[in-house]
């Protein structure tokens, strides 16, 4: 009877040991001394590094591991690849690459790179790098970007959350700002204004949404902030933030500010109207540029997937109405007219209300003021 006891204790326990879940939590994939890291890259000299970039890195010297895991690649050779980019529909995927080669990477272009060791137990590590192996798998890997809502960025602040187990981490103090601010952040260097008037351009409604501090970890820079005063169970999320590359790039030529630009258009539009040397075809030309203009926001409000660029106001003085008006001019109706002149109004307080770039006044007073004109010929002719 004992012996039959014993036998049957032997093969529950040899059971127990063969069974998934024991495997799982027994064989953990790497080792007591393996780490893991946050990687925050600064801006580039290129439109789509302004930016700056994140990434995760896994280290295990005793199993001579170094990767980084990186949300911000893209396959270039994707059927209609810029139709399917400009009407955010692009898939972007995970990427693991060397430490080694994706600091070459960034040393070659010359920007900087900061690194802040996660305060992870040896257990949240491995979840951590389980995590992301699986998300590297092909099935797995890609995922529809959203610049605000899911990106490179979120999707490092979301990995890191989820491996970080039960205890909840706090971010402490922060100042919130909407996403066009963190956009003004990054485009707000004198060299870079035309960058941030196009943003501003494009940009509706949605991105003057004032975010929480988990919004605002889509910019890089932002998240690398609140990590830095992060806690959990009052201990430090990450250890001092390490510097691995300086930002040694050659400093971009300061342009010509739009500023200057349109409002020299105005005043030349202005002085030729007071001079009356402005020719009637050049109202045309200008409402018709206006108008193509608008077309174009309104396909970016209605025939894409981008979340920001609905409700964008600058459809209210770069309106299609002005392509009717500019077809019939002072024969228009005074209504429509009328009802453009009111839209550049709202338009204006939008401008400064919600601080988009002020280049775009001068635009709007030169189009107010041919319209103006339009609208007193065609109050004398009516008489």
């Amino acid at each position: 009877m004992r012996t039959t006891k014993y036998i049957l204790v032997a093969v529950m326990v040899f059971a127990f040991h063969l069974s998934p879940f024991t495997t799982k939590a027994q064989a953990l994939p790497l080792s007591a001394t393996a780490t893991a890291s946050v990687l925050t890259c600064g801006p580039g000299n290129d439109f789509y590094t302004t930016f700056g970039h994140s990434a995760i890195r896994i280290t295990d010297t005793a199993m001579g591991l170094d990767m980084v895991y990186n949300y911000g690649t893209f396959n270039f050779g994707t059927p209609h690849f810029y139709w399917k980019f400009m009407r955010g529909q692009l898939d972007y995927m995970l990427g693991r690459t060397t430490f080694d080669r994706f600091m070459a990477e960034y040393a070659y272009e010359q920007r900087a790179v900061w690194e802040q060791p996660l305060n992870f137990t040896s257990q949240e590590v491995n979840n951590l790098y389980v995590a992301l192996e699986w998300n590297y798998q092909p099935e797995n890997r890609y995922y529809r970007y959203d610049f605000f809502r899911d990106n490179c960025a979120t999707r490092v602040r979301d990995m890191v959350e989820s491996a970080n187990g039960k205890r909840e981490i706090e971010y402490g103090d922060w100042e919130d700002h909407s996403y066009r601010h963190w956009l003004h952040q990054a485009t707000g260097g004198g060299c870079l204004e035309w960058w941030t008037l196009g943003v501003d351009l494009l940009l509706g409604l949605s991105a003057d949404h004032v975010c929480d501090k988990s919004e605002s970890m889509f910019y890089p820079m932002a998240m690398e902030g609140l990590f830095d005063n992060a806690t959990r169970g009052g201990d430090p999320l990450v250890s001092p933030t390490r510097e691995l590359l300086q930002d040694t790039r050659t400093p971009l030529r300061r342009s010509f500010p739009p500023m200057v630009v349109f409002a020299l258009f105005f005043m030349a539009v202005a002085l030729l109207t007071w001079r009356r040397l402005w020719p009637r075809w050049a109202d045309r030309v200008l409402f018709v540029l206006a108008g193509v203009v608008g077309l174009f926001l309104l396909f970016m409000w209605f025939g894409t997937d981008h979340y920001c660029t609905a409700w964008n106001l600058n459809i209210l003085w770069a309106s299609p109405l002005l392509i009717l008006i500019a077809i019939r001019l002072e024969r228009s109706p005074r209504w429509a007219l009328w009802l453009q002149t009111a839209c550049f109004l709202v338009a204006a307080v939008w401008v400064v209300w919600c601080g988009l770039s002020l280049a775009l006044l001068p635009l709007i007073l030169t189009l107010a003021l041919r319209i103006y004109l339009t609208l007193r010929q065609a109050s004398r002719g009516s008489r």
